[in-house]
């Protein structure tokens, strides 16, 4: 999944187009998050920045996983199988970027899945096709990214603090006085 930055105006039409396709009620379940990113500068810049599952490989929520449920297909995208789930929460504490929720009307956990029964029918993930502003691409790891994916706001402050290392500040502050 790539994201442009530059043209997410935070609509939340891939929230919601994710929690229509998976058949979510509660307001506090959110596979597919956008966030507000701001304040990080002297100037009053801000952006948003749509998250959902990284599927990292390998995947710290497939190994927690004490029944199996939370799987890793051949293509990398993890996925929970529901019939095996016993809401145990040990996925949510593994995952690194808390994209695992716990949903109490079903005692399971959620989390995107990129749609992958929409993916193995041909489809895209329901948030690409819904995304207003066509921020969201799905491509294959290895294909270069289109010029018009590339963000053009790298220049921003609030970007330059929040993704890029500063060399000039130190890696970190040590109290051994």
């Amino acid at each position: 999944m790539i994201i442009d930055l530059d043209r997410c105006i935070g609509c939340l039409s891939c929230e919601v187009a994710c929690k229509q396709e998976k058949g979510l009620e509660s307001l506090n379940i959110r596979p597919m998050k956008v966030f507000r990113v701001e304040g990080l500068g002297e100037t009053a810049d801000a952006f948003f920045l749509p998250m959902n599952c990284y599927h990292c490989d390998p995947a710290p929520c497939v190994f927690a996983c004490p029944t199996s449920a939370m799987r890793k297909r051949h293509d990398g995208v993890v996925y929970v199988q529901e019939t095996l789930c016993i809401g145990c929460k040990a996925c949510i504490i593994a995952c690194p970027y808390g994209a695992i929720t716990f949903n109490p009307n079903t005692m399971k956990v959620e989390k995107c899945d990129y749609c992958y029964k929409r993916i193995d029918k041909g489809l895209l993930p329901s948030c690409v096709s819904k995304c207003v502003t066509n921020c969201l691409y799905f491509v294959q790891v290895d294909q270069m990214p289109k010029e018009r994916h590339i963000a053009n706001r790298i220049n921003s402050e609030s970007l330059l603090k929040l993704f890029i290392w500063k060399e000039s500040e130190p890696a970190c502050v040590s109290s051994s006085e």
